[in-house]
């Protein structure tokens, strides 16, 4: 039930990340694979931060955090072809 969850708060997240990114971004699928990587993400530069957030809101932001870094660096790589 736990994965189910996480890639509920993932796919939300990679939404969220998506419109930060308007215009930019990696379509509607792709965002939504980015913010799951991205939670994982979120997960490990919070933990190296020693922050922690808990709760669903905190997963949430977690998670959008992991996927707006995510897809930040995968425009910046894109741009660079």
């Amino acid at each position: 039930m736990e994965y189910l969850w996480f890639a509920l708060i993932g796919l939300a997240a990679g939404w969220l990340a998506g419109q930060f990114f308007k215009g930019s971004g990696f379509g509607l699928v792709g965002n939504l694979i980015v913010g799951v990587l991205g939670a994982l993400l979120g997960g490990f530069l919070f933990s190296l931060a020693g922050v922690s957030a808990g709760g669903l809101v905190g997963a949430l932001l977690t998670a959008t955090v992991g996927a707006v870094v995510l897809l930040y660096l995968m425009t910046f790589v894109a741009k660079q072809r």
